[in-house]
């Protein structure tokens, strides 16, 4: 199988302002977030060649022609996806591989969502939520069974298999989300911009025992676009353009659900997405190779569990690994640079190129007070779905 590897290269992205943006519609939304990747590549939209277009919840089930209209893109192929939380990281995924494969030269993707005031809140049941309706009348998924549901039964477990009592496995998560809302407070696009405390995180109400309020992420509005070019292009745009490395989607089974041998203390598919995206980069040692990674910390158990996912972290001991600050922005591994989704925000459809503009600004050296040493690979993990079966995107892009 022919890697991607360099063979693309990101030449301008832009990314609105994350969180409740009700004085800007979806469209005000796209549009921001295009055209400064526009400005950024030094382009207009009659460069643009090819576009994909990644919404899960907004204008559904509108087709592309709406976004033909909002962006001026008169006559030019559009592609409207949805793949749930990962739709963003397909719509990047199915624009880098229409360039690599020579059918356009310039190519635009694009993840957005406006959600706050369209009915989306609370605790919708998983078959909403997490895009699991099923037409079949007999269905193994109650529909009673919210999304932190799913996700409090990782950390159980979690503490179960590793021997955490319910406090020192509490606190290790406490310290994820401590460390998320530290880097959250320097990213000036973030919807929540303040720090709390392991004591605020440990006495705020429950959601799912024993995920309480600050160990979950919010629902926001936003939008992310990258343009993306041929790498014998990319230098006539800027001297600086950010290189694609790898790009790999894994799409589970769902036995979890189903299957005795599932002990919810790993994502199967966040682990095979991993393994291939290091073989198509040429990683050996992720720990020692990827210098950053943005990861879908949908849940503060998420993020913990994905450091040994992605081999971070040997199995069981990421504990020890979150008490070293091994994952804070003057860490080893920075992780969440940004706040991540728990606070630069969860608008479904862009959260995956989100993770991409942090990581494209970091390898720039535009990141501010945030800015990590000597940024070399960075990662984007995504991830669709629930634990016991998930669809995981995972990309890795680099100087």
């Amino acid at each position: 199988m022919e890697s991607i590897k360099d063979k693309v290269a990101i030449v301008g992205m832009g990314c609105t302002k994350f969180g409740e943006n009700w004085d800007k519609s979806f469209d005000d939304l796209v549009v921001e977030a295009v055209y400064e990747a526009y400005e950024d590549a030094g382009i207009g939209p009659e460069d643009i060649q090819a576009v994909w277009m990644g919404s899960y919840w907004s204008n559904m089930p509108a087709p592309s022609q709406p976004f033909a209209t909002t962006l001026k893109l008169d006559y030019k192929p559009i592609t409207r996806l949805e793949n749930m939380c990962a739709t963003a990281s397909d719509a990047f995924r199915n624009a880098a591989y229409a360039v690599a494969a020579g059918v356009c030269d310039i190519a635009l993707a694009i993840g957005a969502e406006k959600l706050k005031d369209s009915g989306y809140s609370g605790l919708p049941t998983d078959d909403i939520a997490m895009g699991l309706v099923s037409t079949a009348p007999n269905t193994f998924r109650s529909r009673n069974f919210t999304a932190p549901g799913h996700f409090a039964m990782m950390a159980t477990s979690y503490f179960n298999k590793y021997g955490l009592s319910p406090e020192e496995g509490r606190t290790m998560l406490a310290k994820v989300m401590v460390k998320n809302h530290h880097n959250g407070t320097m990213s000036p696009k973030a919807h929540f911009r303040r720090e709390i405390t392991v004591e605020q995180v440990l006495k705020a109400p429950i959601i799912a025992w024993p995920l309480g309020l600050f160990d979950c992420c919010g629902v926001s509005d936003g939008a992310a676009a990258a343009i993306l070019v041929r790498k014998d292009m990319a230098k006539t745009f800027k001297p600086d353009p950010v290189y694609i490395k790898a790009l790999q989607i894994a799409v589970g089974p769902s036995e979890g659900y189903m299957n005795p041998k599932h002990d919810w203390t790993s994502v199967k598919e966040t682990f095979v997405a991993g393994r291939r995206a290091f073989a198509e980069a040429g990683v050996t040692n992720p720990r020692k190779e990827i210098s950053m990674a943005e990861v879908h910390d949908c849940f503060s158990i998420t993020e913990a569990i994905i450091y040994e996912d992605l081999q971070f972290s040997p199995r069981g001991r990421c504990k020890e690994d979150i008490e070293a600050g091994t994952f804070e922005l003057t860490g080893d591994l920075p992780v969440n640079m940004d706040g991540g989704l728990k606070c630069f925000g969860h608008p479904i459809g862009a959260s995956g190129l989100r993770m991409v503009y942090e990581l494209y600004t970091q390898i720039r050296g535009k990141a501010g007070p945030r800015q990590v040493k000597n940024p070399g690979l960075g990662l984007a993990h995504n991830l669709g779905g629930t634990p016991g079966g998930a669809t995981i995107a995972v990309s890795i892009v680099g100087p």
